[in-house]
């Protein structure tokens, strides 16, 4: 299996004047929900259904957010890290800076070894 791609023209954000130039783009062949995942999982096992793996995912859920909500790195070994990862406004002196001026909160995922290695090894398509 490959990677599709598409070939976008963008300008340079620093540079409106400059010459735009061609990049790759990934493009997706559609999508894995929570429901079709949990079902994948318990095909491999004989153990737990598709509703039991489907109930733990749903408090992985939970349980991630909680976590990130209170600030701490969740780390799910060879899988990977989640962390929150926020931007913000300058201010003048660090007396003058607030909470207003932060925004743009994400959840940042870092790659387990594994997912890594697969990185190295991907096979790319362009899109038909």
């Amino acid at each position: 299996m490959a990677v599709n791609y598409v070939i976008v023209q963008k300008g340079n954000p620093a540079d409106p004047n400059a010459p735009k130039k061609y990049y790759a783009q990934a493009k997706s062949k559609g999508e894995l929900t929570l429901k079709k995942l949990s079902r994948e999982i318990a095909e491999s096992s004989t153990t737990v259904s598709d509703t039991d793996v489907l109930a733990v995912l749903n408090d992985l859920t939970k349980v991630l957010r909680r976590h990130l909500d209170n600030g701490e790195i969740v780390r799910l070994g060879d899988f990977g890290t989640f962390q929150i990862t926020i931007s913000s406004g300058g201010a003048e002196t660090e007396e003058k800076f607030h909470s207003s001026l932060i925004k743009n909160p994400k959840v940042t995922f870092r790659p387990g070894v594994d997912l890594k290695e697969s990185l190295a090894t991907l096979k790319y398509e362009k899109a038909k």
